[in-house]
């Protein structure tokens, strides 16, 4: 996996685009003013969205040419994002240290899946803020993007029990039309929720 996102993200061209994700651009209101961690964040179109708005971002993914591409948006912005190649189980942060963690289409492996989630819950302090979009189990009946095992999809009650510290804001199934670079294009379906942990 490491390898198919250095690769796509290697391509002049941003393979996402470089606007942010429209859930994003909407909820961001819901993040405290303090330091956001942005999980899985490829070539930083939404860590560099929320450096804009005056967030102080933390940024991971375990691709190293995303990264390249992110640090090289952030200067084009004339923001700083702090962003580091790491495995989601091998993260170094201490417990505690976030104020907010923003989850956009970050997909990891089914066998991790549910300890990566945990581990991440342990870095966001109590009553922190959670956005969170993926794509949904629906989501292999259309050709917008996203994983092609089910098992890498998501449905609410997962999310619930994947997520057992968090108390949901709100959390929904939705339809939605994607139009994100090249390789999120057309109707799909996806899973959000904002949340706060207990």
């Amino acid at each position: 996996m490491k390898q198919f996102w250095n690769e796509r993200y290697n391509e002049d061209i941003f393979a996402y685009g470089t606007a942010p994700n429209q859930f994003l651009k909407d909820s961001i209101h819901f993040l405290p003013q303090g330091n956001i961690l942005f999980v899985a964040e490829g070539e930083g179109r939404n860590a560099v969205f929320a450096a804009k708005k005056g967030l102080k971002v933390s940024a991971f993914d375990y691709s190293e040419s995303g990264q390249q591409k992110a640090l090289s948006l952030a200067q084009m912005h004339n923001v700083i994002i702090d962003y580091l190649v790491s495995d989601v189980l091998a993260l170094p942060y201490e417990k505690e240290s976030f104020d907010g963690l923003v989850l956009i289409f970050a997909h990891f492996p089914a066998e991790i899946r549910k300890q990566a989630h945990l581990k991440l819950l342990e870095l966001l302090k109590p009553e922190g803020k959670i956005l969170f979009e993926a794509f949904g189990k629906e989501q292999l009946n259309y050709t917008s993007g996203g994983p092609k095992d089910i098992n890498m999809l998501f449905s609410e009650e997962e999310v619930k029990n994947e997520f057992p510290t968090v108390s949901f804001d709100s959390l929904s199934t939705e339809k939605i039309v994607l139009d994100e670079g090249l390789f999120h294009q057309g109707e799909g379906v996806v899973v959000r929720f904002i949340g706060t942990k207990k």
